[in-house]
């Protein structure tokens, strides 16, 4: 209980990455919400003149302001009611073909009507820009974030006026050396208003974030916090779920905080059996509606254990894009399709790489029975002894825990991929798990380690990192990058007693090249590698699952070879347009056999 209370202690005392932004509203689905998705006017803006005078000062008349003409000889160069729409929720790069590789600024606008009421507050919620965004409000700055695939909000209520009211967003997503992530990536970097829009009623004391979880030390109790947007104290929250008989009542102290332990005996969630409880969450005549599921996950040497039971993690990557062709993923439609094929493919777990997907995707894939590691997108280069970038990443830490602390179905947050080795990487990386830890230590840290070499076929795992981590988890692409066909004489050691995943392996193929199995590019070629490279993991003590690279084709700027990539990393089972290849089967007869 103690731990608990004080994750929660840990979120009050954190402070935002602007002034301007509020602490993450938890379960803004369940909120009283006004969508702003639909048509935005957009405007391309390279030089960012809308922002910068001409000597690169801030200016005070930028498209912010949405300036109109008040007499004929009044000069304004930009008009956002002329301007073209686009769709938001949305990339630029896939709705404007003069954006598909665009990295820089576009400016969006949208107005809405607004009516105040009494003892009402209201909060403008992104659940994503790529990547460094202002959002103003009736010509005023309401808010500056960074980073390209966490939710932030903000209140708006004082910029607010009767009637007619414009929310105006620069999003720049131009790559810099110091951002999370760094300045090359394996995906396409799509931009804009990625994920929805809400505007969110609240009182003006709300439950700004709440936890309900099994406990891991006894099964027979489930505990539960709750904190407010306020430190006050003496406000009294009801908690009940009907199904369990369960109505109880908790008062906050002085920090906002309150914190209770109860008995039950829910049903476990399991990919076999997926069981959620409604749960409603009270405070005056405000009530939040939940469904959460009840699961413990913990490691025994080199076993995984979920529900105190050894389980194999049958897994799958893959990229937030949709499922016909490129553009970033958003809808519960969207998920659906995408985990449906990871269900066909045998998976009971995906990872979600390289970055928190999008609210939609989690809960789908708790619905539908499949667990789920979620990632960060500390990914290759990092700058390391830059304090602005750790700081920016322990924020993104915070974002995806905040969001998704009550899913069941999340059991491993990871807090990076193929890093290379060095001092100041362990310390950064090192300080972030025991970071991530603090907020939530029901859940097990991992991160994507990297393997490069081996001698006379053997293979050992040396990464400093494996003392900050609950589970192994490295890439090989033996096979494709190195030692083609020589997977069936490796052999791996990994001298660490902590469950081992495999979290990348697989090769590029065009779907419906065919050829020779040692001919690059075919399907064969891709056929055979999984099947050496399953035959291979195998041997490997201590598996406990893996989740290969990658599900479907996705787009990225850094595969250029015309004909066969076209922009697209082909190592996916599905091609981009969702058809399978014939290493597909391979993979879905060996996890049968698990």
């Amino acid at each position: 209980m103690k731990q608990i209370l004080s994750a929660l202690l840990l979120f009050v005392g954190l402070a935002p990455m602007n002034a301007e932004i509020i602490p993450q509203v938890a379960n803004i689905m369940a909120r009283q919400t006004t969508s702003l998705n639909g048509e935005w006017h957009y405007i391309v803006d390279v030089q960012e003149e809308g922002y910068y005078d001409y000597r690169m000062n801030p200016t005070r008349w930028g498209f912010f302001l949405n300036a109109k003409p008040q007499r004929p000889e009044d000069l304004i160069e930009y008009d956002f009611d002329k301007a073209p729409t686009m769709q938001i929720p949305g990339d630029w790069n896939t709705q404007d073909d003069q954006l598909f590789f665009y990295e820089g600024t576009v400016w969006f606008k949208r107005s809405f009507d607004w009516h105040s009421k009494a003892e009402r507050r209201t909060l403008l919620y992104f659940g994503a820009i790529n990547y460094d965004s202002y959002v103003y409000v009736n010509g005023k700055l309401a808010g500056h974030h960074i980073g390209g695939f966490t939710p932030f909000n903000m209140d708006v209520t004082d910029l607010l006026k009767e009637g007619e009211n414009v929310v105006i967003v620069k999003a720049d997503n131009k790559r810099r050396a110091e951002n999370v992530p760094t300045q090359i990536f394996d995906w396409w970097n799509y931009g804009g208003i990625t994920r929805d829009v809400y505007l969110v009623e609240v009182a003006p004391t709300y439950i700004e974030n709440y936890r309900l979880l099994l406990d891991k030390t006894n099964t027979s109790q489930l505990l539960f916090s709750v904190k407010l947007n306020k430190q006050e104290a003496n406000r009294q929250v009801t908690l009940a779920i009907p199904e369990l008989k369960i109505k109880k009542q908790v008062t906050t102290t002085a920090d906002g905080t309150a914190s209770l332990s109860m008995k039950a005996k829910p049903q476990r969630w399991s990919p076999d059996n997926p069981k959620r409880y409604r749960v409603e969450i009270s405070m005056d005549s405000e009530t939040l509606v939940d469904s959460i599921g009840f699961r413990t996950i913990e490691t025994r040497g080199k076993q995984l254990l979920l529900n105190g039971q050894p389980i194999f993690l049958k897994g799958i990557s893959m990229h937030e894009e949709k499922p016909n062709g490129g553009g970033r993923a958003n809808s519960t439609s969207d998920a659906h399709t995408l985990l449906s094929w990871a269900k066909e493919l045998g998976c009971n777990f995906v990872r979600l790489a390289h970055y928190p997907h999008n609210e939609n995707m989690i809960r789908e894939a708790e619905r539908m029975g499949i667990l789920v590691w979620s990632e960060i997108p500390c990914y290759w280069t990092i700058a390391w002894t830059n304090p602005e970038t750790y700081a920016n990443a322990q924020q993104q830490v915070t974002d995806m825990i905040l969001r998704d602390q009550n899913r069941a179905n999340i059991i491993i947050w990871s807090i990076a991929n193929e890093t290379p080795h060095s001092a100041q990487r362990d310390q950064f990386l090192g300080r972030l798990a025991q970071y991530a830890r603090s907020l939530d230590n029901s859940r097990l840290i991992s991160m994507a380690m990297e393997v490069t070499g081996a001698s006379n076929y053997k293979n050992r795992l040396h990464d400093n990192m494996h003392q900050h981590v609950d589970v192994v988890a490295f890439n090989q692409y033996i096979g494709w990058y190195r030692d083609v066909n020589d997977a069936p004489k490796m052999e791996w050691e990994i001298p660490y007693d902590k469950p081992v995943i495999v979290s990348e392996f697989g090769g590029g193929a065009k779907y419906g090249l065919h050829g020779a199995k040692n001919q690059r590019w075919t399907e064969e070629f891709q056929e055979n590698l999984y099947i050496e490279n399953t035959a291979m993991l195998d041997k490997i003590d201590g598996l406990a699952g893996t989740t290969p690279w990658v599900l479907k084709d996705f787009r990225s700027p850094r595969r250029v070879l015309n004909g066969i990539q076209d922009y697209y990393n082909r190592k996916g089972l599905y091609s981009d347009k969702g058809e399978k290849k014939k290493a597909f089967y391979i993979l879905q007869q060996w996890y049968q056999g698990k």
